[in-house]
């Protein structure tokens, strides 16, 4: 298995000098398979640069899951070009109730005023068929979802293929169960041994205490989950868009200094666009 990450950025994309190594773009992760089956998780501004990849290759099929439905993580899907071709067919997926919930959204966002091209004008073959209930096979893989403690609710996902696990929990608050929401133990225990964890970590300390209840969690908070999880990779992710290189690089070392100070040997790294991660 796979995983690049094409953008990993939280609330708004930030392009610019200051968030040149960690990167602008909003959230968007390729899976790639074994088998090669493509599984891209959300549709944030980094969906631009992977669906202009898609196109030159061979591949004609895939499957796009959405964890929520908030701006950030839509709004790169007018712009994904696969969308507009009639060789590619996409399985959209989600929570339960997708086909009436995440079809209603994206062809929302593509209605005047917002947008000059009208859904209909894709003309790729859309699967808004079923949600993801519970376990599901995509190609060689199982994908089990687990909901978000965020405003508006949302899902998180494991990835298992091969005896590898890949579990994606961004925007997800750990210290305020949002309704839906679940309890801490939960998540340690869905993200227990996995292979790698990315993990949303928008906040220092300092940011969290005015901003409690707006559905992201603490760097310390994410560590704290990865150490008790005992995952074997983790990555720090949604980064503050106020965050530049030069701040991330001073919370990666902090984090550095906390698992010395405890003795926790963790393969550990905050997200960058670009970033290839193989299982």
């Amino acid at each position: 298995m796979k995983i690049i990450i094409w953008g990993c950025r939280g609330s708004i994309p930030t392009p610019g000098k200051l968030t040149v190594k960690y990167g602008g773009n909003s959230t968007c992760v390729e899976v790639r398979l074994n088998d090669g089956t493509i599984i891209l998780i959300d549709a944030g501004s980094g969906i631009r640069n992977l669906g202009k990849k898609l196109v030159e290759e061979n591949q004609d099929e895939l499957y796009l899951l959405f964890t929520h439905s908030h701006w950030d993580h839509l709004l790169g899907f007018p712009f994904f070009k696969p969308a507009y071709f009639e060789r590619f067919k996409i399985h959209v997926r989600g929570g339960p109730i997708a086909k009436e919930t995440l079809k209603k959204y994206l062809e929302h966002q593509m209605e005047p005023p917002y947008f000059p091209a009208r859904f209909s004008a894709m003309k790729a073959k859309f699967d808004f068929t079923h949600g993801i209930p519970g376990v599901k096979q995509l190609g060689s893989a199982t994908v089990t979802p687990i909901p978000l403690s965020h405003p508006n609710g949302g899902y998180g996902y494991k990835i298992k293929e091969g005896g590898k696990s890949f579990v994606f929990l961004t925007d997800n608050e750990l210290d305020y169960q949002h309704e839906g929401g679940r309890l801490r133990g939960d998540y340690i225990r869905f993200c227990e041994g996995s292979d790698l964890l990315l993990h949303d970590a928008q906040y220092t300390e300092k940011i969290y205490r005015n901003m409690q209840g707006f559905g992201h969690s603490t760097v310390s908070s994410a560590l704290n989950l990865a150490v008790r999880a005992k995952v074997k990779r983790f990555g720090l992710f949604h980064h503050d868009p106020d965050h530049t290189d030069e701040e991330i690089d001073a919370i990666v070392q902090n984090v550095q200094k906390m698992l010395q100070q405890k003795n926790v040997k963790l393969n550990f790294f905050a997200a960058s666009e670009g970033r290839e991660l193989i299982l």
